[in-house]
């Protein structure tokens, strides 16, 4: 025992000198995940730099809804875009974004304290910002602190104040007479060090500003010189967004600090966009969870019959915004309602959005018997469906009891969306991968902590024009239903990103059509919420000895890399295409005559070669659903029994091309 206790390492000496306070500057830099969740790349709505652009414009959507200005200017830069409002600063950026506001302008006594001093602002006392969407003092300064450049412009009463930072330092003060309106203008650019790779994607940001257009009657929003505004709210953004037709016109109707919009659409599911405070709730919370609640509850005391609440909103497409007093959030990002009271010891919300509906829609059906009916129609043809097919999902459901246990198609992860405290839950994923070989690999090569694999055996049934029925009756189909958990919907849902992986052949992209078909057939929001991808995967690997490789700053480059990485030196350097363009690049850079192997399947890839693909560098392509792309429209016509009219359009639109031999000095 004695030895054992000489064997132990000493002690870290743990003094004074181990105890620091980080300035607001560095906590924010040093720790970005706490006030704006993930840093991303611009690829996804919830990556940080479209939480910057939230929070330095929810102040001037503050200031509208105090009826002070009426108009906000965004102009996007970019590589192709120079900055044009920073004087004599340089003008390339990567991507960077100006707001100009004319609302009543911050205090200029307090300007720089607003914008660079954690807890300080002017929306603490609730008199001043009632029902405002930021309220903690924080949402600006971790603009300012994590960007670049960052500037703030404040026009009041024929003085302009203008401060300038790096970083979150303050460079520039000056205050000077204007003759420009008052109100406020903030730029900034996202600093490149913290948000690799990133770039501005201007469908994100035009969908985030057309939701504060929705949510504010009135409100003019100019982006890079294209008008957005909104006539009719609420009923504007679901006539925006709905890709199948509604049964009938879109139920709208307005309260005190409450605006609704509903109808029900030929789909299975439920559809939901939710607001607080002018703010997008993506995660819903009490609000939306009170209108769900109230909703059916209101139809079925309106119909008088004792429906299942599931067949009262199947097929549901609606809208909820409320106002509420010094609201609270499940996180800095604001995606989640967690209030229970519309104010500080005021009516719940539940109640408030309770009465409301009640009264209104209950009023709205008894003046317009003709939707009723519509509304009926639809009601009981989920339930003669739902009561179909109560035999079969019985069976299917004791079925997937079991499977939960020992699913037999699935390797599960430890982490899983669902695990709301886990701080790892945004990373969870499932690969749905075609056979044993493609799932073997990914299985070996996979992190065990967030990413869990689904296995189809062969391709999956044609799921279009059928009932729901289906996926109780086809096994494959419930099992994947069983392991998503999302027969009663997205709530309960196991992975955030359901990622479908085949091989890059044809019959690959029959079975990605396939599953596609069945999540757009039956569980539609899973891809409206952003939750289904495709995994790209490399058609060729180039690979070249690295004392052949002529070009030796390709070497260099590559080692540093490996430096960085903290990986060993290999006799090979790799470089895996995904198109044939970067093959072209790839023989270019590692020539003369590089060794090169086209990929025809997953199972072909080797477990170590196939981490690279799946770990940080992985590269998904999002599927998404447009207002223009008609669903049942769009199944119809690529997976419908209409053989004859595909074939015609192969043969109209086929396009031959021809195989020229590559240039034999291609390397010299």
């Amino acid at each position: 025992m004695a030895d054992e206790l000489e064997l132990q390492e000493p002690l870290t000496e743990y003094t004074d000198d181990n105890i620091r306070k980080l300035s607001d500057v560095d906590h924010i830099r040093t720790r970005p995940g706490m006030y704006i969740g993930r840093l991303g790349d611009g690829t996804h709505a919830e990556d940080g730099i479209y939480v910057l652009l939230k929070e330095a414009i929810d102040n001037s959507i503050d200031e509208f809804r105090m009826n002070a200005g009426k108009r906000i200017e965004v102009d996007v830069y970019g590589p192709d875009n120079e900055i044009t409002c920073l004087g004599d600063k340089p003008a390339e950026t990567r991507g960077a974004i100006a707001i100009r506001d004319y609302g009543r302008g911050i205090p200029q006594g307090k300007m720089i304290e607003a914008v660079s001093q954690l807890n300080t602002g002017g929306k603490y006392d609730s008199k001043a910002f009632k029902k405002s969407v930021g309220m903690n003092g924080v949402g600006v300064k971790a603009v300012n602190f994590l960007s670049t450049r960052f500037e703030v412009r404040s026009f009041r009463d024929g003085t302009m104040r203008r401060a300038y930072f790096e970083r979150g330092i303050l460079k520039e003060d000056e205050t000077a007479a204007t003759e420009e309106e008052n109100g406020t203008f903030i730029f900034f650019e996202p600093d490149d060090t913290l948000f690799l790779n990133y770039s501005f994607q201007n469908d994100i940001i035009s969908e985030m500003l057309r939701n504060y257009t929705y949510l504010n009657s009135g409100l003019i929003i100019m982006n890079n010189g294209r008008r957005i505004a909104s006539r009719n709210g609420l009923e504007d953004l679901l006539k925006d967004t709905m890709s199948s037709d509604s049964l009938y016109p879109i139920i709208h109707v307005k309260g005190e600090d409450i605006e609704i919009a509903f109808t029900h659409a030929n789909q299975y599911g439920e559809e939901y966009h939710s607001f607080v405070n002018g703010q997008h709730t993506t995660q819903g919370g009490t609000h939306q969870s009170a209108f769900k609640e109230h909703i059916a509850k209101t139809l079925r005391d309106y119909f008088q019959k004792n429906f299942e609440f599931t067949d009262i909103r199947n097929g549901i497409v609606a809208a909820i915004a409320v106002n509420v007093e010094e609201p609270m959030f499940e996180s800095q990002t604001k995606i989640k309602l967690g209030s229970t009271e519309m104010s500080p010891d005021g009516v719940s919300i539940n109640k408030y959005v309770g009465d409301f509906i009640h009264t209104e829609v209950d009023n709205f059906l008894h003046r317009n018997t003709d939707i009723a009916d519509v509304i009926l129609e639809k009601i009981t043809s989920s339930e003669k469906e739902r009561k179909a097919m109560a035999g079969v999902a019985k069976i299917a459901r004791e079925r997937a009891k079991k499977a939960n246990l020992n699913n037999p198609k699935l390797r599960d992860c430890r982490v899983h969306y669902s695990d709301f405290k886990n701080p790892l839950k945004e990373e969870s994923s499932i690969f749905i991968t075609e056979g044993d070989s493609a799932s073997g690999s990914i299985t070996k090569s996979r992190n065990v902590n967030t990413q869990a694999v689904f296995s189809l055996r062969g391709k999956p049934l044609n799921s279009f024009g059928l009932t729901k029925k289906v996926v109780y009756e086809n096994e494959e189909f419930n099992l994947l239903q069983a392991a998503l958990d999302i027969e009663d919907g997205l709530d309960s849902l196991r992975y955030n990103k359901v990622i479908v992986a085949t091989d890059a052949d044809v019959d690959g992209m029959h079975i990605r059509l396939l599953t596609i078909t069945f999540f757009l057939q039956f569980f539609p929001e899973l891809i409206r919420k952003g939750h289904v991808y495709v995994l790209q995967t490399p058609l060729f690997r180039v690979r070249n000895k690295r004392t052949k490789i002529k070009d030796k700053d390709v070497v260099k480059q590559e080692d540093e890399k490996l430096k960085a990485r903290n990986e060993k030196q290999k006799d090979f350097i790799t470089r895996y295409c995904y198109s044939d363009e970067e093959r072209q690049q790839a023989i270019r850079a590692l020539g003369p005559d590089p060794e090169i192997t086209r990929f025809k399947g997953l199972g072909e890839i080797s477990p170590d070669e196939f981490a690279g693909f799946i770990g940080p560098d992985i590269r998904l392509e999002q599927v998404t659903l447009r207002q223009e792309d008609q669903v049942q429209k769009l199944l119809e016509y690529y997976m419908g029994k209409n053989t004859m009219e595909r074939q015609n359009f192969i043969i109209d639109n086929l396009v031959i091309e021809e195989d020229i031999p590559e240039d034999e000095d291609i390397y010299d």
